[in-house]
């Protein structure tokens, strides 16, 4: 009989298989409770329908949304995996008009487990939203020239007070 910590690793492969797949209520399956907690954007889909509902945004934006899989780590009620995550930009992000830009991005999946259980009830999530936004032609880098500018552009109240603290300071 399998181990309580390879269970929980063939959990977490064919959680991240199906999503490949878009297998989705094969994904729905491999929780005990669906909820996914994205960090950086602060959102939370918590239950079948909501977690059904982030699947259906995410997918209509970036049908190729896929991930690679890296490695994966365990702690006592958790998997981490670490994974790239890439797709196209082909459809619109709330108010987001689609861009037709791929991205890659590095991110940290934490899939929680109850004690002693072997079906997920959370995966958080962590990425820099900044390295896609870069990739989708969205956002620029603040340090380049066309970052600084832009940076400038679209904040000259929060740089002008950056400067003139700097000016009292010194």
């Amino acid at each position: 009989m399998a181990s309580l910590r390879e269970r929980r690793e063939a959990v977490v492969r064919e959680h991240m298989e199906s999503e490949n797949r878009h297998e989705f209520d094969v994904t729905l399956g491999t929780f005990d409770h669906p909820r996914y907690e994205i960090v950086p954007t602060g959102d939370v889909y918590d239950g079948p329908d909501e977690v059904m509902r982030y699947f259906e945004e995410t997918r209509s934006a970036f049908p190729d949304q896929r991930n690679e899989l890296i490695a994966l780590h365990h702690a006592d009620d958790a998997v981490i995996a670490e994974a790239n995550l890439l797709g196209t930009h082909l459809g619109s992000l709330r108010s987001l008009p689609p861009t037709g830009r791929a991205f890659t991005c590095r991110i940290l999946a934490i899939f929680e487990f109850e004690s002693g259980g072997d079906g997920i009830v959370c995966e958080r999530v962590y990425f820099d939203t900044a390295t896609i936004l870069r990739q989708l032609g969205i956002a620029h880098d603040p340090l380049t020239l066309k970052g600084r500018l832009a940076t400038v552009l679209n904040h000259p109240v929060t740089i002008a007070g950056a400067f003139l603290r700097r000016a009292r300071s010194s």
